[in-house]
């Protein structure tokens, strides 16, 4: 007997001891992080500063920089009423919902119940009532449950990341369609002012032509560059269209809903600081989300080693029963019971055909995967950055000589139609000088219209969140936390 006991008890003893294998891997990840941008240049000068790291609080309204009333009442809208931020929501709160069934199973289960039960043998049988009120409780030993509650509740706060991130998304792309259709605005009124001129230039030319001054080719050049530049109006205006329904479906309507009314190109000119940290990685939702499905992977190895280990289950039941149903409420038919009807307290898995190992290895693999996934949204919003950076900076650039561009282009169109008029030139010239004249305007008005796409991109691969609060030197973009 004592033999026996003592074999229990070194059992026991290492079991406990066994416990301390239970060690999951990290759940954050030391990276080796880049201390500047690549793509950022003195010459990008601002006073954008980055606010400390808050992935779950409101980022204010950043939109407000660009002094876009529209921009905004359009922006407020889709966040009330599109669909795609409403799916995100509802998968919130489905996450919400399973993290609380799973903590569920670390409190007392109660239940109660009433019933008979009829039994009997060949010579008898019987009726007995019962009212019974039962409960059970698993001990979390080894961590298995508070694990998975862990990792349910960082899956359910990685949705709220996810959310934000389709947030912040649908906040971006409202922008950089609104600012791009404002770009295709302007477009159409150079072509729509181009279209009248070359309407003018194709009547004086029949004019000329009629009075003998000229030839038929002339006539036949003026109608061709009146016809192409016509059709590029009705491309462009194609272009409009598409535009104007994807913002309609941004704003949760139906195309035939919604029209933005024709406006010109007003872009804010956003600049940005030689100085800003590399520490992103907690403002982007994106990332955040990673780094939760992560920490999420992490608590569930923890709980799928904690299978190999004993189960410790409390129960019990107290209540009444009665061989008559008239007698069951009787002070007299009150009975208990400690423990188990059918099986054990304490169990521990001796032999499950390599399933629990098995799930092991699949909570390892998992891990490994959202380790690479984690770092690979890291360096993706590092691109995104470096993506912005790059482009603002070659815009900025590409602007100023394009406004040479159309200042000399202008000039030379007016110069070839007087020496035309007067006879000193040729048709060929007045055609090319102003083809040269609409091409650099709508260069011009691309461009400007990407730089504005590219401040929101840079907003958004940022984390967003940005105000105008008041600054002694020009225009300061504070981060709101």
């Amino acid at each position: 007997m004592k033999k026996f006991n003592l074999s229990l008890s070194t059992m026991v003893a290492a079991l406990v001891l066994a416990g301390c294998s239970t060690a999951r891997p990290p759940e954050q990840l030391k990276l080796d992080l880049p201390t500047a941008y690549r793509e950022q240049a003195t010459a990008l000068d601002g006073a954008w500063k980055l606010a400390a790291p808050a992935d779950n609080k409101d980022r204010g309204a950043w939109w407000k920089v660009f002094g876009d009333d529209q921009l905004s009442e359009l922006i407020v809208e889709a966040g009330k009423a599109n669909l795609n931020l409403a799916i995100a929501l509802a998968r919130v709160k489905d996450a919400r919902a399973i993290a609380g069934v799973v903590d569920a199973d670390r409190g007392v289960q109660v239940d109660v119940g009433v019933g008979p039960t009829r039994s009997g043998n060949a010579q008898a049988a019987s009726t007995t009532y019962r009212a019974p009120l039962s409960f059970g409780y698993e001990v979390d030993l080894f961590g298995r449950l508070s694990d998975a509650s862990r990792a349910a509740k960082l899956d359910a706060e990685g949705q709220e990341a996810a959310y934000r991130s389709v947030l912040l998304a649908l906040q971006s792309d409202v922008a950089q369609q609104y600012f791009t259709i404002r770009s295709l605005d302007s477009e159409l009124d150079v072509l729509q002012k181009t279209v009248s001129l070359r309407q003018e230039a194709l009547e004086l030319t029949q004019h000329r032509y009629k009075a003998g001054d000229t030839s038929e080719l002339d006539v036949a050049q003026a109608k061709t560059e009146w016809a192409t530049t016509s059709a590029e109006l009705e491309g462009v205006k194609r272009q409009r269209a598409q535009r104007d329904h994807a913002l309609a479906i941004l704003l949760g309507k139906a195309p035939a809903e919604f029209t933005l009314p024709a406006a010109p190109l007003v872009a804010a000119v956003v600049t940005v600081p030689s100085g800003l940290p590399s520490d992103l990685l907690e403002r982007r939702p994106d990332i955040a989300q990673a780094q939760r499905q992560l920490a999420a992977s992490s608590a569930r190895i923890g709980a799928a080693k904690a299978a190999f280990f004993p189960k410790l289950l409390l129960t019990g039941s107290a209540g009444y029963e009665s061989n008559e149903l008239r007698d069951l409420f009787k002070w007299s038919s009150r009975s208990w019971m400690l423990g188990p009807v059918v099986g054990t307290i304490l169990s521990m898995p001796l032999f499950d055909g390599g399933r629990n190992r098995s799930n092991l290895e699949r909570a390892d693999a998992n891990y490994e995967a959202l380790v690479a996934n984690y770092r690979l949204q890291v360096l993706v919003g590092f691109q995104d950055v470096e993506d912005n950076l790059s482009a603002l900076r070659t815009l900025d650039r590409q602007l100023q000589f394009e406004d040479q561009a159309v200042s000399s282009a202008q000039l030379a169109a007016r110069l070839a139609d007087s020496r035309y008029r007067y006879g000193s030139a040729s048709y060929f010239e007045v055609i090319d000088a102003q083809r040269s004249s609409l091409s650099t305007q709508r260069s011009k008005i691309r461009s400007t219209g990407q730089r504005a796409v590219a401040s929101v991109g840079l907003i958004r691969a940022l984390g967003g969140g940005w105000d105008t609060p008041a600054a002694k030197d020009g225009l300061a973009l504070a981060v709101q936390p």
